[in-house]
């Protein structure tokens, strides 16, 4: 018996590999200076290029935008700046909500931004275990709608795949 990949379904799995090679990669304690984290200006840059990008692609853009800023705000909770953290869990959400209204729209990307949102969660829920208490609510609720948006991901791969 013979199995072939139709060349749409090679680049999915592609990038999957890929994906999953970076995120296992990436240590769960990346020190407080990860130089993978953008400056301001280059946040603000993603939010413009999310904001302004074809309906398809905002999804997956703000999803990227989310991701970053939850390891930005991984950053500020391990330099105790949890004040920071807290403004960017804020942001956060508020990017939560922009993916949610996206999903409306046919999107592009689906998977990659399901998996993103996946790890996304995850990194937020190991930054749970590592905030001083009086902040875990803000980090719970933000956890908690991640995790919505992204079980609504995961409902739009499968009804789109």
């Amino acid at each position: 018996m013979s199995f072939q990949l139709r060349p749409r379904t090679a680049l999915h799995l592609a990038r999957l590999g890929l994906f999953t090679a970076l995120y296992v990669a990436a240590p769960a304690h990346a020190s407080p200076i990860d130089e993978n984290i953008p400056d301001a200006q280059t946040l603000a840059q993603m939010e413009i290029r999310a904001s302004q990008a074809s309906p398809r692609e905002q999804c997956f853009l703000y999803t990227a935008l989310v991701h970053t800023m939850t390891e930005m705000a991984g950053q500020e909770i391990r330099a105790g700046d949890t004040e920071h953290a807290a403004d960017t869990l804020k942001q956060i959400s508020r990017y939560a909500n922009l993916i949610h209204a996206s999903l409306a729209k046919e999107t592009r990307h689906l998977k990659e931004a399901e998996m993103l949102l996946n790890h996304t969660s995850y990194r937020l829920g190991q930054l749970l275990h590592i905030v001083p208490s009086e902040d875990k609510t803000t980090v719970q609720s933000t956890l908690n709608q991640l995790d919505q948006v992204n079980d609504e991901v995961l409902t739009q791969v499968f009804y789109h795949y």
